[in-house]
């Protein structure tokens, strides 16, 4: 072995170690979920869209991305009933286009912007905190907002569904 390999496996190997040893001494945790052990159960309502402009397929979509994730990424059971220690209702409260970006006098960018507001009731310490998500998606403005839509569609349901995740799960 020459030497540069053996430098490069000396440093893997010594990586390896001090991984090995964060994680065996709780200096650091690389899960990205902390919920309090007296929170079991969780209850997601149906995003509604109360915005200006309504894109139909946006709420369902919305809605089953949270609660895939929630689902998939904590250890919460989710449940319909009204006691469930944390409950989740929302809706959209923005979806509007603007210009952001002229070339030649002319629009070159458009931007989608969709807000989303949301209530977390915690019934085990009787608390409501209301927040709100927004985001912004640029897109060309030589494309009908159907068009940008289609093709924004995974992004936009991705970043909304993990801001929401985000400001619920990292709070505590």
């Amino acid at each position: 072995m020459n030497n540069s390999k053996k430098n490069n496996f000396k440093n893997y190997v010594l990586l390896l170690i001090v991984s090995i040893s964060m994680l065996s001494c709780k200096i650091y945790s690389f899960k990205d979920v902390s919920i309090p052990e007296n929170i079991k159960t969780i209850k997601i309502g149906f995003i509604e869209n109360r915005a200006r402009i309504v894109n139909p397929q946006l709420s369902p979509l919305l809605t089953d991305k949270i609660q895939q994730k929630i689902t998939n990424q904590t250890r919460l059971t989710r449940t319909n009933n009204d006691d469930a220690h944390l409950q989740i209702s929302g809706y959209i409260s923005d979806y509007s286009v603007s210009t952001s970006g002229v070339s030649n006098q002319q629009e070159a960018t458009n931007r989608l912007t969709i807000s989303v507001q949301i209530n977390l009731r915690n019934t085990i310490e009787d608390t409501n905190t209301d927040f709100t998500v927004s985001r912004s998606f640029d897109f060309n403005a030589n494309l009908s907002l159907d068009q940008a839509q289609a093709t924004m569609q995974d992004e936009i349901l991705r970043s909304l569904t993990d801001d929401i995740f985000n400001r619920i799960f990292s709070n505590w």
